[in-house]
């Protein structure tokens, strides 16, 4: 553990996936070289370098699943797969100059930010610190795993993983293996794992509504099409992301016509998959399209009809060393259980403690559900940017566009911030609470206020997506509101804004 001075930066960014990567790029491009990237982890990538379990893919086409900027002609598939993405990024991030910027195996444990210099110290786990005038928190949503705590857990005598932890030296080959689970990520390993395992079982507590992935290959000689005519796969892009968007009509309102016709979609490909009646039952949700996370998949229908593939929606009462029991008595016998569980979705940059102005918490500030303004600054929290944070998610399209329209937004504070020399600016309490007011309300009438539990809300606010199309994002991205904002100049006294 060092107790060296920090060192004194620009810019201190947190995370090197899509939006931190994203963020190193934007500030190189305005002629800031002086910021350091932390990474946790061994490399970039983020979600696409943790989640490595077998039949990883994006849910978003592949040629609208990359920067606007950064087009990757070469996509093997109209749905990249995991190494294909991670290839992506770290292809990215080598372009544009980012090595020297890259600190991995630096795990954040904290900032704070000092109101007088106007700088954020960060701190890593290891006693390393860094000083800087602006703070890009670039860490996501879904990125810490989670699993519940069932009694009995630590009991159990066979293998155990979160699938974003997947343990690739176990061979589920003649295994009896346990899904619990099957969410976004359990639909992709299903069908990977099903025709290894002597039995598996999969828990689930509530089905889901699926649509066709309709995957396909694409052909080297579309590949070199598209490196010879890059219009054409700008085109592309911009067809796929018309089409997507078209869909956000399913989420506004409950029993829209588009609701009804994305529930007709998914009902008709369950019906063409699944023959049986009551498989049909167990697997048709009682809640209204897109109240949860709408899946794509081709096969996982096809993978839960075989022989050695059973759905138990009896309630887990405990976990024994040999295996499972449920609420009804039922014990299932077990070599391996995978927790396909998904992530801990509301403290957003929790385990982090973010110190703001007046010592103010985030954690206390967030106490009630996170929130910010324009989905990237937070009241109190000055110089902070916050990228793909509260209400920025989508159902519907793709988080980059989110992530580089938010971005887009900071660099214009930042530039205010570093062009008129300012100790710091801090968006004013009323203006986050008017912003947020307006949003919660267009969010009580979508399909996510409907009655279904669901990772997009907690204590019945929605806090992590967002209320409208992605265009009415753009447009309100376009231009950041200085007059929305506390600005500080260097001479000024220091002062909490109540």
């Amino acid at each position: 553990m060092t107790e060296d001075a920090p060192t004194r930066l620009t810019a201190v960014i947190v995370g090197a996936g899509m939006s931190g990567l994203l963020a190193g790029i934007r500030l190189k491009q305005a002629g800031i070289d002086d910021f350091v990237i932390l990474e946790r982890s061994g490399s970039v990538g983020g979600t696409w370098y943790d989640n490595q379990y077998p039949g990883a893919s994006c849910d978003v086409p592949s040629y609208l699943y990359s920067y606007s900027f950064a087009p990757n002609p070469n996509w093997s598939r109209s749905f990249a797969r995991q190494p294909e993405i991670l290839a992506y990024f770290r292809g990215v991030a080598e372009r544009y100059g980012l090595g020297p910027h890259l600190r991995f195996d630096t795990e954040v444990a904290g900032a704070t930010f000092d109101e007088d210099d106007g700088r954020w110290e960060v701190r890593a786990t290891d006693g390393r610190r860094w000083s800087g005038r602006i703070l890009v928190v670039g860490t996501g949503q879904l990125n810490r795993p989670w699993s519940p705590d069932v009694p009995g857990k630590d009991g159990f005598a066979g293998v155990q993983f979160h699938s974003a932890r997947w343990n690739h030296d176990v061979d589920l080959t003649g295994k009896r293996v346990a899904s619990i689970g099957n969410g976004a990520s359990a639909v992709q390993y299903i069908p990977e794992i099903a025709p290894l395992a002597e039995k598996l079982t999969i828990f689930q507590r509530s089905a889901n509504w699926i649509v066709p992935r309709e995957d396909k290959e694409i052909t080297a000689q579309a590949q070199a099409l598209n490196r010879r005519l890059p219009a054409l796969q700008k085109f592309s892009r911009l067809l796929i992301y018309s089409i997507l968007e078209s869909r956000w009509g399913a989420f506004r309102k409950i029993g829209s016509a588009a609701s009804r016709r994305l529930e007709r979609n998914a009902r008709k490909h369950l019906e063409a998959q699944v023959a049986d009646p009551k498989l049909r039952e167990l697997l048709t949700p009682d809640y209204p399209i897109g109240c949860k996370r709408v899946l794509v998949s081709d096969d996982y229908y096809p993978a839960v009809v075989r022989p050695n593939v059973e759905i138990v929606t009896d309630p887990i009462a405990r976990i024994l060393p040999d295996g499972i029991e449920t609420r009804s008595g039922r014990r299932v016998p077990l070599d391996v259980i995978v927790w396909g569980t998904g992530f801990a979705t509301a403290g957003f940059l929790a385990p982090m403690e973010i110190v703001g102005r007046g010592g103010r918490r985030l954690h206390d500030a967030w106490a009630s559900g996170a929130e910010a303004h324009r989905g990237v600054t937070v009241a109190g929290f000055p110089n902070m940017f916050v990228l793909y944070g509260p209400n920025t998610n989508l159902g519907h399209n793709s988080i980059i566009f989110m992530s580089e329209r938010q971005m887009d937004y900071a660099m214009q504070l930042i530039d205010a911030l570093l062009r008129r020399d300012l100790r710091f600016l801090d968006v004013r309490p009323d203006a986050q609470d008017a912003y947020n007011a307006e949003l919660q309300a267009k969010l009580s009438t979508t399909v996510w206020a409907a009655n279904c539990g669901s990772w997009y809300k907690h204590h019945g606010k929605i806090t992590n997506n967002w209320s409208g199309s992605t265009i009415e994002f753009w447009r309100q991205m376009r231009r950041a509101d200085l007059d929305a904002y506390e600005l500080v100049p260097r001479t000024a006294p220091a002062r909490i804004t109540a």
